[in-house]
């Protein structure tokens, strides 16, 4: 067996090393800062004992391949090397708290994770147990490009999850619309596809490398206040004038729409039958769209009747034609057409 000045550091970075994965999994997940803590010290007293002891932790000694040393040699690498791992995905964990948005960069956690791994496998392999890395590389590469020739959709949605994570096009918690009309709040990312969830309660699975090649809408950014604005038809009876007051004040008196901005009413177009005005307005996120827009069209019918206005017909259901007695034209009004449509009422 090696020599006493070995002997003990290795001995002692074995008991470290056991000792930290035993206080690493006794205190559990709820605990993720202690861990942190755990994983760091325990690894610094490791690399003190193998500085003090003057031990390599990338070659064994000819002294140590000797009888059962081997052993406490090459476990005791593998302890430092595993530590080493769990140090550096602690400092990860500690760089994205640090950042608040541990949610949004799972992907690149998760990516950063398996490149350490990886890496510290290899390094296992070729430093501790020396086998050729070389040819372990090589053979691995080929095998990596036949898993990628089959695997060539998941691929694809993987590198997307990352370049959409890495590009901060959305966050959790965001809505988003696509150029497909599809929108909703997000949910959950993960390597595979982003989930939404829609205003109808129902979650849309989409597949990372899809949403890489839409348009995405964030709706959430810089807030999430929305702005809606929809026309209205009203007979020409009134002046434009009166029409505008009396829509703006029945804005002012709507209580899901949010005050400032302040909502405002433009006349858009004029001729004998109807002046057409859009109601402009904010709501304060896409997900009150619905009820806000629905108290706004109930105020307006009650408005309207209140102070005198009328809805006009829609051009469809009146017919120009000459007039009984004379020869001018007159309106005629007729039934509505099946063809007509209920937004021509707005």
């Amino acid at each position: 067996m090696f020599g006493e000045d070995h002997f003990l550091p290795l001995v002692l970075i074995n008991i470290l090393g056991i000792a930290g994965i035993l206080v690493w999994h006794i205190q559990g997940r709820s605990r993720p800062t202690g861990r942190l803590v755990v994983q760091i010290l325990f690894f610094a007293t490791m690399s003190l004992v193998l500085g003090l002891g003057r031990i390599s932790p990338y070659r064994l000694d000819q002294a140590e391949l000797q009888g059962a040393g081997v052993l406490i040699a090459k476990s005791a690498r593998i302890l430092w090397w595993t530590h080493l791992a769990w140090t550096i995905i602690g400092f990860v964990h500690i760089y994205i708290g640090l950042n608040r948005k541990p949610r949004e960069a799972h992907l690149l956690q998760d990516l950063v994770v398996a490149v350490v791994y990886l890496g510290v496998a290899l390094s296992i392999i070729g430093f501790v147990f020396g086998a050729p890395i070389a040819p372990l590389v090589a053979t691995s590469g080929v095998v990596a490009v036949i898993i990628g020739l089959a695997l060539q959709n998941t691929l694809a949605d993987l590198f997307s999850g990352i370049a959409l994570t890495l590009g901060r096009a959305y966050v959790i918690g965001d809505w988003i619309r696509l150029s497909d009309g599809t929108e909703g709040r997000v949910a959950e990312t993960n390597w595979r596809s982003t989930n939404l969830l829609t205003s109808a309660h129902n979650v849309v699975v989409v597949p990372n490398s899809v949403l890489a090649k839409q348009g995405v809408t964030n709706l959430s950014r810089p807030d999430e206040t929305h702005w809606i604005a929809f026309a209205v038809h009203i007979a020409a009876t009134h002046a434009p004038c009166v029409v505008e007051e009396v829509m703006l004040g029945i804005l002012q008196n709507c209580e899901r729409i949010v005050k400032f901005p302040p909502p405002a009413i433009a006349l858009k177009a004029i001729d004998a039958m109807a002046i057409e005005v859009e109601l402009q307005f904010w709501v304060a996120s896409p997900a009150s769209r619905l009820p806000a827009k629905n108290e706004v069209i109930d105020l307006v019918y009650r408005g309207c009747r209140t102070n005198g206005l009328s809805l006009a017909m829609p051009p469809e259901s009146v017919l120009w034609g000459p007039a009984v007695t004379g020869g001018e034209p007159a309106a005629i009004p007729r039934p509505l057409s099946s063809t007509a449509r209920a937004s021509d009422y707005e």
